[in-house]
């Protein structure tokens, strides 16, 4: 369930240009310790049905051409490692090759430069539909994303797919694992990613093939799947329609995941992409913001409970100038409602937070209360390198408005063996939030050409979530973290305790629609300017490396008071505003 109001969009240009890519053929084959050729995973396209219905809506016409194909993995699962050094090299892919039994028997390297990002395989799939007639009236490939995992295709297979839910999105992604596990079936529709299709009301062939690259590099059998289309136009006056551009179908919703249904981010896998139905509840898939607006600007968060907490925190005598008005909590008592006996910092591995540059960024001319002011909006990331996830509680004594927050740690078993405190937490209840954020986890400024502050965001607390798959080929990555969704992640305002987690592989995106991602530029001069992300500001939380908490983005500042503009250069590859 989505608790945020504010939801950012992803711009279908953005998702059409990935599949776009020219697929060249060929491999590099690299079997280690292989005396023979080493059997590779039995791919197949196949159809569900022979036909299929679709419906076009009056009110906002188009298909989405979900027209049930899947390739299924038999022999052992097609497993592909994608990832990058940095963001000045290229996307490389490499195929892990499993037996039936899941032991690993060799690998591949896919073409160099094959990828641009990390959304799947691009011009997969081959679409051309005909009329009645017999006349084309569609022609188009499609990426597929190996992980849009379906169920199985016959009762022995493993009960659950290994692999991840979704393929990332954010363009500061750095690895990803895709897969479609043996016994199975992933659909080859793009889904959410999918540009609908203008098909008037009416009958259809559709005939849908695997490009002679893809069949060529998984050895797919030439096998083209042949399904008999109706259009029915509908309207959302019967009563079944929704409201908005949404035209998501059950299948659609299905796909979902909690990284699609948290209000944190949007793309960057966080909050619902456009088109969504309003009510949707349940589901799968990334969160990117590309950064279209215009948004509404960001005022600075909570003044009344920052003014509060500081107050609180100068009278019990704490460190002075904490922006974000936190205090440090005291040393754990013996207490029911808190962690009892003493606190330790246990030497076990410890998370490890990084910074993703600044994205979605645009500027806002604000709400109506605040006229002629200028803001910068952005989109921000921290993340989890591991080797072990970020588990942060909160504890509320009886009345109190702030919970005071505590780090875990766990051995390699698992076992919860220490804590320390770790600062605050505190109830957020502007709309598009209305959940705890702990207090201590990151940070916002603005620099200037010198790098040298000049600006900070009035936003430093946060409701931890695992909204975006940054890394899965991270030691000990979780390709299936729990507190995707903001609903099941911070809590209620008469909660008592919170525990807040960001797990190994994931990051936390907020995006540039919410309050509190935004400085005030109306003041400053045009010019060249960097947006820093700072992961644990204070160095409280307990990490394996403090030296890589930070992230700069550069953009330029123009225009004229009540007009100004901002241009993003690209940050090494990567070239996203």
């Amino acid at each position: 369930m989505m608790t945020r109001s504010h939801q950012a969009r992803l711009s279908r240009s953005a998702i059409a240009a990935a599949a776009a890519i020219a697929v060249t053929a060929g491999v590099v084959a690299a079997a280690p310790d292989a005396k023979t050729a080493e059997p590779t995973p039995k791919l197949s396209l196949i159809a569900a049905s022979t036909s299929v219905t679709l419906d076009s809506w009056k009110e906002d016409p188009g298909v989405y051409l979900d027209l049930g194909t899947y390739v299924t993995a038999e022999n052992g699962p097609l497993e592909l490692k994608v990832s990058r050094k940095s963001y000045k090299d290229p996307i490389i892919a490499k195929q892990i090759i499993r037996d039936g039994k899941g032991k690993q028997t060799g690998t591949k390297v896919l073409p160099k430069r094959l990828l641009k990002d990390f959304a799947g395989l691009p011009d997969f799939a081959k679409i051309t539909v005909t009329d009645a007639a017999g006349k084309t009236v569609l022609d188009k490939t499609e990426a597929f994303c190996p992980n849009n995992a379906s169920g199985r295709i016959r009762p022995d297979a493993p009960a659950n797919s290994k692999y991840p839910e979704s393929c990332p999105v954010n363009p500061f992604t750095l690895g990803s694992v895709w897969g479609v596990e043996n016994g199975w079936a992933s659909n080859t529709y793009a889904g959410y990613y999918s540009t609908p299709v203008q098909l008037a009301a009416g009958k259809y062939t559709a005939k849908v093939s695997v490009s002679k690259a893809y069949r060529d590099l998984f050895g797919i059998a030439d096998k083209p799947q042949t399904i008999k289309v109706t259009v029915r136009e509908r309207s959302w006056e019967e009563g079944e329609g929704v409201s908005g551009s949404s035209q998501m179908s059950g299948h659609d919703m299905s796909k979902m995941s909690g990284h699609e249904m948290s209000g944190h981010s949007m793309p960057g896998h966080g909050a619902m992409r456009s088109p969504a139905p309003a009510a949707a509840t349940s589901g799968a898939g990334p969160s990117y913001n590309v950064g279209h607006g215009p948004y509404a600007p960001a005022p600075p968060a909570l003044p009344w409970a920052l003014k509060k907490a500081a107050l609180k925190s100068a009278q019990a005598g704490d460190v002075a100038g904490r922006t974000d008005g936190s205090r440090k909590a005291p040393a754990a008592q013996p207490n029911a409602k808190r962690p009892t006996g003493k606190a330790t910092v246990p030497d076990v591995p410890k998370p490890d937070l990084r910074s993703l540059p600044a994205y979605g960024i645009t500027v806002s001319d604000g709400y109506e209360e605040v006229p002629g002011k200028d803001y910068l909006a952005f989109s921000a990331n921290v993340w989890n390198a591991g080797p072990a996830k970020l588990v942060v509680d909160g504890f509320r004594a009886p009345g109190k408005e702030l919970m005071d927050a505590y780090q875990y740690f766990y051995d390699a078993k698992g076992k919860q063996i220490g804590y320390t405190p770790t600062g605050t937490m505190e109830w957020d209840p502007r709309p598009g939030h209305e959940h705890w954020h702990f207090t201590d986890f990151a940070s916002y400024r603005l620099l200037k050409e010198d790098k040298k502050e000049t600006v900070r965001s009035g936003k430093e607390a946060f409701c931890l979530a695992n909204t975006d798959a940054v890394d899965y080929t991270v030691k000990n990555a979780n390709w299936h973290p729990e507190n995707t969704d903001l609903s099941t992640a911070c809590g209620q305002e008469n909660s008592i305790s919170v525990r807040e987690v960001l797990d190994i592989g994931s990051g936390d995106t907020y995006t540039q629609d919410l309050p509190g991602q935004s400085f005030d530029i109306t003041g400053l001069a045009n010019g060249t300017y960097y947006i820093q992300v700072l992961a644990n500001p204070e160095n409280r939380l307990k990490e394996t490396d403090l030296t890589n908490n930070s992230a700069l983005r550069k953009v330029v500042l123009g225009g004229k008071p009540g007009a100004r503009t901002v241009t993003v250069p690209a940050h090494d590859r990567v070239d996203a505003n």
